[in-house]
């Protein structure tokens, strides 16, 4: 049995939830729409580049979690995954995914977007098991705040580490699909590494290191 790793966004998607969930909160009038959209864009265009603060952006990414209640971000995820998620699902992805299910593989998504928004996209996938950053939550209700180590970059080679640990799994035969060069760390990492509509920096790695590139879109 091998182990599919993947990654979510631009992966498995064709969008960034992270991205997207900023603008759904724009839409719905729940941040000051000029200010949170020139932030959102500038974190996008520095994760893009490779230089993005993995810590300023969780504290920006997290603060609209604040005092609201789980009622209330229940709801909002569900309006956000019915109009931003679900008209980016790639049949390709999850071809995919079926493939790796059928034969018998363990699946995990591994992402630097946080679990708040990224495991009902998870479920709804099928995926089991999922890293991601952490916000944190006191008395059932989101401090605004992250915990842990940011699964992005070398962060996520430490998280998966840990995971590996704890459930008895190995990279002996491992897979990891992601399109983004801020996951080179893992690629190098696991025995089958695969660029998916790879960015123009993980193009250039792919193909210098005879890293295979295949589209889900």
């Amino acid at each position: 049995m091998s182990l599919a790793i993947f990654d979510l966004d631009n992966t498995l998607i064709a969008g960034d939830s992270d991205h997207l969930w900023g603008e759904f909160l724009i839409e719905q009038g729940k941040v000051d729409a000029e200010h949170y959209r020139e932030r959102n864009d500038f974190f996008y265009q520095a994760y893009q580049q490779g230089n993005l603060d993995i810590h300023a952006y969780l504290e920006f990414a997290l603060a609209p979690l604040k005092g609201l209640s789980p009622a209330e971000l229940e709801a909002l995820h569900q309006a956000f995954m019915e109009h931003k998620i679900h008209p980016i699902m790639l049949p390709k992805a999850q071809a995919l995914i079926k493939q790796h299910r059928d034969q018998g593989d363990t699946l995990l998504i591994i992402t630097a977007t946080n679990r708040f928004i990224t495991g009902p996209i998870a479920d709804l996938l099928g995926i089991p098991h999922l890293l991601a950053s952490e916000p944190e939550l006191l008395d059932g209700c989101y401090t605004g705040r992250a915990t842990g180590i940011p699964c992005f970059q070398d962060g996520k080679v430490a998280r998966l580490q840990a995971w590996l640990e704890a459930s008895g799994q190995t990279l002996g035969t491992s897979y990891f699909y992601s399109d983004s060069a801020n996951d080179i760390p893992l690629l190098q990492a696991v025995s089958h590494p695969v660029a998916v509509d790879p960015d123009p920096r993980l193009r250039s790695f792919a193909t210098a290191n005879n890293i295979p590139i295949i589209s889900l879109r």
